[in-house]
């Protein structure tokens, strides 16, 4: 599905990625893990068409994406959701979910039902004639997962989607990523919160100073030497 082969991105003498290589299929959850500068964000970044790379290649399926807009990564099946939930706070919680669903579907009519639909896949049916700007944290979250559902996307990346929530909110973001994998949609969560992406991922892939230092299940990651060292310090 999604094939990250050997991508390198740099700023100028600064290297945020370099050489990193995975894959996530159809109906995987991926979580991407690393301590703070890790360069996570930016290997998202380049995945959904924020930054070219520098070099490497970034596939879906047979498609190659990497360098293509966002907007171009968007129609070829790559939806995204960001740390600060990124909402048009004034906008209600349905419409918001129908600006998604308007980049393939011309009926506005069902462009609505297709965000009423989404709204009640993350638990926010009660919100959708509630502002935006309105809803909680959490709620925003989920709304935003929603609206990047509304795109039809074949992956989701998810970054933080459970930062900053307490251990009920979080279960709620749990259980809705668990139904987005249900569906078959490939999912690389960028999280912070092990106890949150830990049970429910497949594969946990591990980033420091921009180089992939592990990939593997939980289980062998979480007792990986190198892994252990990035995060609590040789």
């Amino acid at each position: 599905m999604l094939h990250v082969e050997r991508v390198t991105k740099r700023f100028g003498g600064l290297v945020a990625n370099e050489d990193v290589s995975f894959d996530v299929d159809a109906g995987q959850i991926v979580g991407l893990i690393g301590p703070n500068g890790a360069g996570k964000t930016t290997l998202f970044n380049c995945i959904a068409g924020y930054f070219p790379p520098s070099a490497g290649t970034i596939r879906l399926g047979a498609e190659t994406v990497a360098g293509l807009r966002p907007e171009q990564c968007a129609k070829a099946g790559i939806a995204r959701t960001f740390q600060i939930a990124r909402t048009f706070v004034s906008m209600t919680a349905q419409q918001n979910v129908m600006v998604g669903a308007l980049l393939h579907e011309r009926s506005v009519r069902r462009a609505r039902a297709r965000a009423d639909e989404l709204l009640d896949f993350v638990d926010l049916s009660r919100a959708a004639e509630r502002p935006a700007g309105s809803l909680t944290i959490s709620e925003q979250r989920r709304l935003a997962v929603a609206r990047a559902l509304a795109t039809r996307p074949r992956v989701l990346l998810m970054d933080e989607v459970m930062a900053g929530l307490n251990p009920s909110e979080v279960r709620e973001a749990v259980a809705v990523v668990l139904r987005i994998r249900d569906r078959g949609i490939a999912c690389l969560i960028v999280e912070h919160v092990l106890e949150g992406i830990m049970p429910i991922a497949d594969r946990i892939v591990v980033l420091d100073y921009g180089r992939k230092i592990a990939d593997g299940t939980p289980a062998a990651v979480s007792s990986d030497p190198a892994v252990i060292a990035a995060y609590l310090g040789d």
